[in-house]
């Protein structure tokens, strides 16, 4: 029986894993896009923007689903309705095609994470969720690694059909041990059970919502995980070749070393934020201050930036994905159960939204520099990637204003909890 909940856990991380193929799939293929569709810089972009926007459009309808269906169904839904999407590339030649391909990579991508992550508390106790989320999180991020150095090969050999085929296999085949080992919770069904009307479910995404500590959470994501995501999704290997002039191997290179990163920091935050719950939000404003001054250094360069300062960057970002974590442990703490995955939906929501506005904000920049073309020099790229230092400010200043929120709720809460307990004592 000790072996169940690791089984269950490994299928859903398996599934994530696939997922975060999925998803990275066309900033890897970027470049060859550009080439097969025939678009600029911010056409292109559009293709992720869209693909974000479906994901974290239905992040608060999938946590609604979510509580009421339980995990397996939607992991399953999600392996299945992304295969289709990949297969959907794969021999597509026009831009519309493509848009629908990604909307179901999107759409797909969106039921897996928070499903997974809420298998977390049914199987194991609560002493170990933040550690496991954490390795949830970033062992799921070596899909990067999949579509960086396996897909990237495939590409550049047997080409574009054959590397989304094999993509859209992967997820096939992860559907079917999904569907062999992954149970809700050790019952076997969904702990809130039953039918839930319209009411409840909009009472339980206000409630949600309306507490500071959910609204930290996804400014805590929003902050950490755009600047990756944006890096991984599309503009990282553009910005590595075409900017920075290294080849596609050192490119494919370094995204596994901003993997590797979060891989190897990820269990080292779950145990700080397992030790010290109260400088949770410590934590992730340092690792955004050390995303932006890394890339303040990078951008700031004369030229283009030593291979040394690169690495330095992919690692200073690899700590992101580890940092945005810690936004879905602030949905777990002031949530109940019953509202987890909602809350872990609304979470969610923070991170994506603030990746979408940034990658389509670098497009259009690079689309005014260059003409709508793909003759990048690395000033084009200075210029766009610099929008990030906004993103981020709004970032720091939602985490700043709900940080104090929440610190003055929980402040109450603890004088009602004493005033009920003196009123039962009298």
């Amino acid at each position: 029986m000790a072996l169940r909940p690791w089984t269950v856990w490994a299928a859903g991380l398996a599934a994530y894993t696939v997922a975060v193929l999925h998803r990275s799939s066309l900033g890897v293929a970027g470049l060859d896009a550009q080439e097969r569709f025939g678009v600029g810089a911010s056409a292109l972009a559009v293709f992720a923007v869209v693909q974000l926007v479906v994901y974290a459009g239905l992040q608060i309808p999938v946590g609604l689903l979510l509580d009421r269906f339980g995990s397996l169904r939607l992991v399953l839904s999600g392996a299945i309705v992304m295969a289709a999407g990949q297969t959907l590339m794969a021999f597509t030649d026009g831009l519309s095609g493509a848009m629908v391909a990604r909307v179901l990579v999107g759409a797909g991508d969106a039921m897996t994470f928070i499903s997974v992550l809420r298998l977390v508390p049914h199987w194991f106790p609560a002493k170990r969720v933040p550690v496991l989320t954490q390795l949830t999180g970033i062992i799921g991020q070596t899909g990067q690694v999949l579509s960086a150095v396996p897909m990237a090969a495939l590409l550049a050999g047997p080409g574009w059909t054959t590397a989304f085929l094999g993509a859209a296999a992967t997820g096939v085949l992860v559907a079917l041990v999904a569907l062999a080992t992954l149970r809700d919770t050790p019952q076997r069904r969904v702990n809130s059970g039953g039918s839930m009307s319209w009411q409840q479910l909009g009472a339980d995404l206000g409630t949600s919502w309306r507490h500071p500590g959910t609204r930290l959470g996804l400014w805590a994501h929003y902050t950490t995980a755009f600047t990756g995501a944006v890096f991984a999704l599309m503009w990282g290997v553009p910005f590595l070749i075409a900017g920075e002039g290294l080849s596609r191997t050192t490119a494919g290179v370094l995204l596994t070393v901003f993997v590797v990163t979060g891989m190897a920091a990820g269990p080292v935050l779950g145990l700080l934020t397992q030790r010290h719950p109260l400088r949770r939000s410590r934590m992730v404003l340092g690792i955004v201050a050390i995303i932006m001054i890394t890339w303040a250094v990078v951008l700031a360069w004369p030229g283009r930036a030593p291979l040394p300062l690169l690495v330095m960057l992919v690692v200073a970002l690899g700590l992101g994905g580890p940092g945005s974590m810690i936004g879905f442990d602030f949905a777990r703490s002031f949530n109940p159960p019953s509202r987890l995955g909602t809350a872990t939906g609304l979470v969610n929501v923070g991170g994506f939204v603030a990746a979408l506005v940034t990658i389509e904000l670098i497009g259009l920049i690079l689309d005014a520099r260059t003409g709508g073309g793909n003759d990048y020099h690395i000033d084009d790229f200075r210029v766009a990637m610099s929008v990030q230092f906004l993103v981020a400010a709004v970032g720091v200043a939602g985490i700043l204003r709900t940080r104090r929120l929440a610190r003055r709720r929980v402040a109450a809460d603890a004088r009602g909890l004493a005033a009920g307990s003196e009123v039962k004592a009298s």
